[in-house]
């Protein structure tokens, strides 16, 4: 299995449209996972469903271009990114239709305590996984896998070709560095 969706994501690279129509169905409950478990971080009651959110992936995998797929871990790794980004875009555009431009008066005084009852959002959390990533590629991939997409150690391991070993120690300092990067952001 690993071997035949390494060749299909070789031979769409290399432009066979057939490759994709074959590996989408081979995929599909792995991503169906995957899209469960980002769902399961939204909370209840979010308006995008998990399969919606896997079919919006399938639309923005066909227009993936140019990716040197590697293997399926890559694949993989790819998609949960492209899930967040979805999930990112989505909190984004509700923001803003539910804000529609108006602004909310808070008094000085009140300010600090409302700022430190509220939780980091999706997009807080984006923020701060994007500059983790930006330092160190691993970390950051590790932190999305994990906390966005549900996996396991073993599994973030063997996607990564790492020892699991590795892969805690890299998740207990991605995560006292993001707690400490969205706390900072409370509190400023």
């Amino acid at each position: 299995m690993r071997q035949d969706l390494t060749v299909l994501l070789r031979a769409w690279k290399a432009g066979d449209g057939s490759a994709l129509e074959t590996l989408l169905p081979l995929v599909y409950q792995e991503l169906y996972r995957l899209a469960r478990r980002y769902m399961a971080q939204e909370g209840a009651g979010h308006p995008l469903q998990t399969t919606a959110l896997v079919n919006e992936l399938y639309l923005r995998l066909v227009d993936v271009k140019d990716v040197d797929w590697q293997d399926r871990n890559h694949f993989y790794a790819l998609c949960a990114r492209l899930m967040r980004r979805i999930l990112v875009d989505f909190a984004r555009s509700r923001n803003v239709r539910k804000r529609d431009g108006q602004f909310v008066h808070v008094a000085l005084e009140d300010a600090r305590e409302i700022a430190a009852e509220t939780s980091p959002g999706l997009e807080d959390v984006d923020e701060a996984l994007t500059r983790l990533s930006s330092i160190d590629v691993r970390k950051g991939t590790i932190v999305e896998l994990r906390f966005f997409g549900g996996f396991t150690v073993e599994e973030i391991a063997s996607l990564l070709e790492v020892s699991p070993e590795t892969i805690a120690r890299d998740w207990r300092l991605a995560k006292a560095w993001l707690v400490r990067e969205l706390g900072e952001k409370r509190t400023a």
